[in-house]
Parts: structure tokens; sequence; C-alpha cells
């Protein structure tokens, strides 16, 4: 079966100004966030990418331009089923007054059962993005052969939730996984298992280095900005 990069969007104005961005329209890529789209040509270059597949929204349709327009005979889907999160009444708001939400805990804590006011569950999210990758798994070893390799260009949530479904982990330790902007993670998939090969690979180290803040506990909904 072929092989999935996984690409998160790049840093968005909604990340840098700490708004759940949802599907809220209108959110673009930052000016650091259009740069690492502009690496990700050179950082794939070699590999033999058969499909590019990408979440509506346009933050991830800007991502992936510059790797299409380097590659012009690239074909190019959208799928909703790897959207962002329907965060319902959250999106558009404020992650530090989100904190005292009482649903946030759940988030945190108890992910599958968190279901958004005015949205859908987490169960809900990484269902269809399972469904997604399994059928897409399927066409693209039907029109490139089983080795082949394609690219989904999606959100913080979305991805780690799939990384959580190629490990066999429940949807309630997906917290524990962490996927930056425009970082790239790798699962091949078999008959028998997937295989998580990379995970939230950005080449960048920066992310690591002490900050003056202490990093926060909890786990950024959205999939947080990233280094600074």
């Amino acid at each position: 079966m072929p092989t999935l990069i996984l690409v998160r969007h790049g840093r968005s104005t909604a990340n840098t100004s700490g708004v759940l961005a949802g599907w809220t329209p209108g959110v673009a890529l930052d000016e650091r966030g259009a740069a690492q789209a502009a690496a990700l040509p050179g950082r794939l270059e070699g590999l033999p990418i058969s499909e590019v597949v990408a979440s509506p929204l346009q933050r991830c349709q800007e991502t992936v331009r510059p790797l299409l327009d380097a590659r012009p005979g690239l074909r190019a889907h959208t799928d909703e089923r790897i959207g962002e999160c329907h965060y319902g009444d959250w999106s558009g708001r404020k992650l530090a007054e989100l904190k005292d939400e009482p649903l946030m805990e759940v988030v945190q804590a108890h992910p599958s059962a968190a279901a958004f006011p005015g949205g859908e569950s987490m169960r809900a999210m990484q269902t269809r993005a399972a469904e997604a990758v399994r059928e897409w798994n399927a066409r693209v070893e039907r029109d490139h052969g089983a080795d082949a390799v394609y690219l989904m260009c999606s959100h913080g949530d979305i991805i780690k939730s799939l990384v959580a479904d190629a490990l066999g982990l429940h949807l309630d330790l997906f917290q524990r996984i962490s996927v930056e902007p425009c970082s790239v993670t790798v699962i091949r998939y078999t008959r028998l298992r997937p295989f998580l090969v990379r995970l939230g690979d950005t080449g960048d180290f920066a992310s690591l280095a002490p900050r003056e803040e202490p990093p926060d506990e909890d786990a950024p909904v959205g999939g947080g900005a990233g280094a600074p």
C-alpha cells in the first residue's frame, strides 16, 4: 500500500494571533508560513509524489501552491474530510479565553468524549479523516501502484488523530503528539499494519530551545504556532 506524506499547513495569521480558526474563512498564511510553503518543494525534492490532496481551507491551499507550481504535472485534489475539526461556537475565539471553558479540560484529558458546541466531536473528526486516508490509499495504489507516494496537506488535530490511528493509540492519547506548522509526518501503510516513518519533521530545531516563558502543559488545540 502507498506511503502517505502528511504536511501541516504553514504558520497562519490565526496561529500567531492565538485564535482557534477552525473553518473561519479568510485565514491565510502569515509571512513565515508563506516562507515555509516556499521551502516545501526543496524539502520534498526527489520524492516521486503521485498525487496531492489538500484540505479546502485557504491556509492549506496556499501551503501546497508552491509545490504544485514546481511540479506542473502533479494532480491536485481537495477533500473536505481532511479539513480542520469543526469547532463550532469555539471557532474564531481566542485560545487564552477558551482555557477557562470546562470543556477544555475534557479536550485535553478525555478528547474521545469531547464534542464542540455547534460543531463536531473529536471522534467524528478522527473517523472522517481516517476514512479519507483509507479511500485515498486504495485509489493511489490502483492508479500508481503499491509503492506510490502521495501527499496530504491538513491541520494539526487531523494529523495527530491520523498518527494515533496508525499507531493503534486511543484518541485519548492523541494530545501527547505534536506537529508544528509545515512539519512533515510520514506513514507507510502495509496490508497488516501502518508504520510511522517520520513525525512532525521540520528540519528546524529552534522550537526546542528554552523560552523566556515556560511552555504550556496543555496541548495546543488546533496545533499551535511552532517556533517563535
